[in-house]
């Protein structure tokens, strides 16, 4: 829906935010246990709000508490936590330290045998295999993969694509990549040839390491072929690590190509940490706007992980030991905050090469009750889906080994959050509602165990956040709809996007609109309760079953097609992916607007951006709706598409369009 009425507006689960019950509630035990209660206890804070106070109003302290409290190991100790003085935009993190991540997610659980040999990894395949590594083996295969890519020529600050399935060895090379102090590219393998090569390009990446295929829904996923399409568009990649995980026959190209089971198997198990600054880049993650091209979100080693770990231990409470798996790819930031978080805390990490519903949708229940995960990250989407299919599915199930589900990347609605809370968990199992970002490096909002849950809300911003809720002119509001914004920095945020001469499109893009404040593009409403609620993009970036894309991507493949001329992009909901992508389509003179077209545009945007983003409809029109100065009004065209209310048209020089564009749409 769009909101453009902050008093009438309902929101995106389907009832007015504030109106519900609590549904889950925090026993005294449950609390005294927590990691947060042990942060509370050891800087003497006596309550939650306690903490959100000294934490949003003296940020150096709470950085270097945090630091603290999760062993960060730095070689070279931070003069300070931070240095605030050149502004909250770009403030300097552990100015002088001396840090590489992987001495904390490695080299400290082996110093004693018992830590040694508990399992960090464990990785199952869609054939039902699976594999366990303990922290030693995870840290000899780690150093093997270094070796073997020290010998293939990539050098400390070299960026490096992973475009892989999830394996037991893209975890290895995710922290081999990290401990040689290269910059990690991650990709996601259901991308085309075409993402691959625009996020190559753009990084000047010299190496990648990709599979010949993969499994999905028991059909084989030819990776090789689509990294060598993307290669030919990425010439600055000279070295290729392939792994040998499908079985399937690919071209090898001589001087550059070579087999994962050939170099690294054999190389030394053993290789120190490169000598890394705290804030020396770790990894670019890109992320679509609703303009341009994608933004590659800088990362360093002191950031992303430090975020990622802090609120995997305040949030979702993972203690050493535990088992935590999220339903995700490598190539979304939820792959590497699994990664670093589970090994900095000293838990387990869990990781599924293929589809979660398949043989039948019983798998990812099956799966938590085999290896008794503790900790289980999923969508909304895959619920809704889920559900689709009744309770059989859970028929049993012992599913006793669940401390608590989290979810990300997408509004919820309430009746399938009270499937999970209710049927799958029994009511007993809290569901740790998650919302930020790429750039956040996690959570602007989150539940966590010292706090009453309110099905499809959030119990509070992640400490540290000074978080609030604004009108159009800055001012906060409460019990209305308006934008979400930070105003204190955080170890996590991004320090800007790679090939970004001056910081202009960062700085435009988070700090441009009102000073000294970060803008996320997210509606958000606080109710009376102090719950926060998420209600949508107020940006034009889609969100496709979590995947955050912008319109700009389909876009220009559309118009790369000789019988396009102009194209817009939209999402729209849909029942069980949160949201689907609609074109609009203005043709050349000549070209015949009929379904074979139709799906050949449709098939070059699978192709280009892979398959999962293909588009829902493709729509041919006279024109789209635009301003005086030709800018398509996506609002707008969504809003026709819909049949919805658009808001203000005054700007538009052909209100006209609206009325075709509804015409196409029935």
């Amino acid at each position: 829906m769009t909101i453009h009425d902050n008093d009438s507006e309902q929101n995106v689960h389907g009832s007015r935010p504030g109106t519900g019950a609590v549904a889950w509630t925090p026993d005294a035990d449950h609390m005294a246990g927590s990691n947060l209660q042990a942060f509370l206890d050891r800087w003497n804070l006596p309550s939650f709000d306690a903490l959100m106070e000294r934490s949003t109003t003296d940020v150096e302290w709470f950085t270097g508490a945090v630091l603290d409290f999760l062993g960060i190991r730095f070689s070279v100790p931070p003069q300070q936590a931070v240095d605030l003085s050149p502004g909250i935009e770009r403030p300097i993190w552990c100015p002088g330290g001396r840090l590489n991540i992987t001495a904390t997610c490695l080299d400290q659980w082996l110093e004693s045998p018992a830590t040694t040999q508990r399992p960090a990894l464990i990785a199952e395949l869609e054939d039902g295999t699976h594999r366990t590594l303990t922290y030693g083996e995870l840290a000899a295969d780690v150093g093997r993969c270094v070796n073997a890519l020290s010998a293939l020529g990539i050098v400390q600050g070299d960026r490096v694509g992973l475009y892989m399935p999830m394996t037991a060895e893209i975890v290895v090379a995710l922290l081999a990549l990290a401990r040689m102090g290269a910059v990690i590219l991650p990709l996601f393998s259901g991308f085309g040839a075409g993402a691959v090569a625009q996020r190559l390009t753009d990084a000047g990446a010299r190496g990648l390491i990709t599979a010949d295929g993969f499994s999905r829904r028991g059909s084989t996923v030819a990776l090789k072929s689509l990294a060598d399409a993307a290669l030919l568009k990425a010439p600055s990649v000279t070295s290729v690590l392939v792994l040998r995980h499908a079985g399937i026959s690919v071209d090898m190209q001589p001087g550059r190509d070579y087999w994962w089971h050939d170099v690294v198997p054999d190389a030394a198990p053993i290789s120190a940490p490169a000598d890394t600054a705290a804030e020396d880049p770790l990894m670019i993650i890109y992320t679509s706007g609703t303009t341009g091209r994608p933004k590659g979100a800088v990362h360093t080693h002191c950031g992303f992980p430090v975020k990622g770990a802090q609120d995997m231990s305040f949030g979702i409470d993972v203690h050493a030991g535990d088992r935590i798996h999220w339903v995700t790819d490598m190539g979304w930031m939820m792959g590497p905050w699994l990664v670093f978080g589970a090994t900095i805390l000293g838990a387990t990490a869990f990781v599924y090469e293929g589809a979660p519903d398949w043989p039948g949708p019983d798998r990812l229940w099956a799966m938590i009750e085999r290896h008794r995960l503790h900790q289980v990250g999923l969508s909304p989407t895959l619920i809704r889906s889920l559900k689709s299919f009744g309770d059989n599915q859970l028929e049993h199930k012992n599913l006793s080994s669940l401390k608590c589900f989290a979810s990300t990347g997408e509004p919820w609605n309430p009746d399938p959050w009270h499937w999970l809370f209710e049927r799958v968990g029994g009511s007993a199992v809290p569901i740790i509602n998650y919302s930020g970002g790429t750039e956040i490096s996690g959570g602007i909002l989150m539940d966590n165990p010292l706090r009453p849950i309110k099905p499809a809300a959030f119990g509070a911003p992640c400490p540290g956040l000074a978080v609030d809720v604004v009108n159009a002119d800055g001012q906060s509001v409460r019990n209305e709809v308006g934008e979400l914004v930070i105003r204190t920095p955080w170890i996590g945020m991004t320090r800007g996007f790679w090939n970004d001469a001056g910081d202009d499109r960062y700085l435009q893009t988070y700090w441009g609109r009102f000073a000294r404040t970060w803008v996320h593009g997210d509606w958000a409403m606080v109710d009376d309760d102090g719950h926060w609620w998420i209600m949508g993009r107020s940006d034009d970036t889609i969100n496709v079953a979590g995947k955050r894309v912008g319109p700009a991507e389909f876009e220009s493949v559309l118009v790369s097609h000789p019988a396009v001329m102009e194209a817009g992009a939209v999402g729209v909901p849909h029942p069980v992916k949160g949201a689907e992508v609609v074109c609009f389509c203005i043709l050349t003179p000549g070209s015949a607007a009929d379904n074979n077209l139709r799906v050949a545009l449709s098939d070059a945007v699978a192709l280009e951006l892979g398959r999962p983003l293909r588009p829902g409809r493709i729509l041919f029109v006279a024109d789209l709706p635009r301003t005086r100065n030709a800018k398509v009004m996506r609002r707008v065209l969504r809003a026709a598409y819909l049949n919805e209310d658009p808001g203000d048209t005054t700007s538009l020089v052909n209100p006209e369009s609206m009325e075709a564009i509804r015409a196409a749409s029935v």
